[in-house]
């Protein structure tokens, strides 16, 4: 009988010993942990960092007065979103020797590495080991996941958040209808962090409907359909808990939540229809309202953004993941699971597709799709690889060396355009040169601390430096806190170029090339991120490039 990647992964009898993948794979994650205590610090701010700092700040306050400090549940629209993220690393800046948005990298980087470690666990469990760092490396080297994990409050938390929850499931499903303590209190800790991060949480009703229908259409089948109700319902039951300690969790966190019954339901058709006014933004050369991007998007995008092998091998997964689940003769947990991931990483892209919502700054949004792509792709690849060997060190030796071949590409490429990893695109787009001028990159102004640290060494190597009787006024194209955090007082900063010595202005469509010489440039593979002007004696109306109405 041909191997699936529905197969379990064979057990083992006498002592366990450490599998040689298993070793590869912890070595993937003391890797990226040691690339993390290095780099942290590099990441600069992005437009919505204050405001979430602000957020973490006021949550903190709600709960040391007793709640009578209320100003976390109004504050701009962040008391729609949870606050676990910005609490914790407004908690953690208060105890480590690092300030506040250091803090916040490294909260971030934390939690990505988590996500790793679960995504791991996740193909281990349904793959073996050789899946598991398949799966793990994938996601490693997937630029998109390492740039976001330091620099996004939202997405990856939230993919964690999922991701917990997802490994709740699939122990869920292996133990049906019996699911045990652990895995209910997993789960519960997943959903609620899930929920409590983003109401997007409940997009994971979608995969967890059509893998637990697949087991009572299944049972119903084999065994009646009154015992498959039966033992549906027996399921349900033990997981009730999961949704006490889901909602506890969510209240701890998102308290605005709570404060009315439906507040939930609010948040989730707030963030149903745009509630921005719309601007445009750059996609295959052209400038598009973010309400009228084409379909394509989000699939052209996840094409040009993820490593090849990465698409490549999620694509096939999900394929594979399906068909196995159509094989009737295989274990039906094991085929509820890859229904449940397949789902998973399939069924957002979808929704996006069909329905077409306003979509902007990239696919930060769909991050979380990363994650079941990658441990889907791992199956794949311990499939593979369980062909081409007949021992269990030959197979992860061949499976090491074939990822170190395909995955140079975008290793070698994360640590050229480092820290702005987020802003990566592969071969098939031309890199970063070939993205130049046809679609966004660094949309947070990431960029914006390098040239403003460019900005300080021009003029240190000038003698300009600021003194206790004069300030140097910055005009800024960009976010405007980032170059506050990392300058000082002594750099006064203004929108409008009136007045300025300097303008710091992001190289993306909506900031105009100045006619002013340009003192310093932070640049990545030949393309410009962000641009320093000695705009004295210029007379500048503004620093925006005129845009047709």
């Amino acid at each position: 009988m041909p191997a699936v990647i529905s197969d379990a992964p064979a057990r083992r009898t006498g002592p366990r010993r450490l599998h040689p993948a298993d070793i590869a794979a912890v070595g993937v994650l003391v890797i990226v942990c040691a690339v993390a205590l290095a780099t942290f610090r590099d990441f600069g701010m992005g437009w919505d960092d204050y405001a979430h700092a602000e957020y973490g700040g006021l949550l903190l306050r709600l709960y040391d007065s007793g709640f009578t400090d209320r100003r976390a549940l109004s504050f701009v629209n962040l008391y729609a979103y949870g606050g676990g993220f910005d609490m914790l690393a407004a908690l953690l800046a208060k105890v480590l020797p690092f300030e506040l948005f250091e803090t916040r990298r490294l909260v971030g980087a934390i939690i990505g590495i988590a996500g790793l470690a679960m995504t791991w666990r996740i193909a281990r469990r349904l793959g073996g080991p050789i899946a598991g760092f398949v799966a793990v490396t994938l996601l490693a080297t997937c630029p998109l996941w390492i740039g976001h994990m330091f620099v996004n409050p939202k997405d990856v938390p939230f993919a964690v958040a999922m991701l917990a929850a997802t490994l709740g499931f699939v122990r869920a499903f292996s133990e049906y209808p019996k699911p045990h303590v652990p895995t209910v209190a997993l789960l519960g800790l997943g959903l609620g962090l899930s929920f409590g991060s983003r109401v997007m949480g409940a997009l994971a009703a979608v995969p967890t409907a059509a893998a637990f229908l697949l087991i009572v259409v299944a049972e119903a089948r084999r065994q009646g359909v009154r015992d498959a109700v039966r033992r549906a319902g027996e399921f349900l039951l033990r997981l009730m808990p999961a949704v006490i300690v889901s909602y506890a969790l969510m209240a701890l966190i998102w308290p605005w939540s709570v404060v009315s019954p439906l507040n939930p339901v609010k948040a989730l058709v707030y963030f149903s229809h745009f509630f921005e006014k719309p601007w445009r933004e750059l996609f295959e050369g052209e400038l598009l309202w973010v309400v009228d991007m084409p379909r394509r998007y989000v699939p052209e995008l996840f094409a040009l953004q993820t490593p090849e092998l990465f698409w490549a091998l999620g694509i096939a997964g999900v394929v594979a993941a399906l068909a196995s689940a159509a094989h009737g003769d295989r274990p039906l947990n094991r085929r509820a699971s890859l229904v449940f991931l397949a789902v998973s990483a399939v069924f957002p892209i979808a929704f996006a597709v069909i329905t077409r919502p306003a979509m902007y700054n990239g696919i930060r949004h769909f991050v979380f799709v990363l994650p079941p792509a990658a441990v889907l792709g791992g199956l794949v690849g311990a499939l593979l690889v369980s062909r081409a060997a007949a021992t269990e060190g030959r197979r992860t030796a061949i499976a090491a060396a074939a990822l170190a071949v395909m995955l140079v590409h975008p290793i070698v490429t994360m640590i050229r355009i480092h820290p702005y990893q987020y802003a990566y695109f592969n071969a098939l787009a031309g890199g970063l040169q070939g993205a130049d001028g046809r679609f966004m990159r660094d949309y947070w102004g990431l960029s914006m601390k390098q040239a403003a640290q460019a900005l300080r060494a021009e003029l240190a190597k000038r003698g300009e430096l600021p003194t206790g009787k004069t300030k140097r006024h910055v005009a800024i194209c960009g976010p405007q806190r980032p170059v506050r955090v990392e300058l000082g007082k002594a750099y006064p900063t203004d929108w409008q170029p009136q007045g300025g010595e300097f303008a710091i202005s992001l190289n993306e469509f909506y900031c105009a090339k100045l006619d002013a010489p340009v003192i310093a440039e932070v640049v990545r593979d030949g393309v410009v991120f962000a641009r320093v002007y000695d705009i004295r004696g210029r007379n500048l109306e503004t620093l925006l490039t005129p845009l047709p109405p």
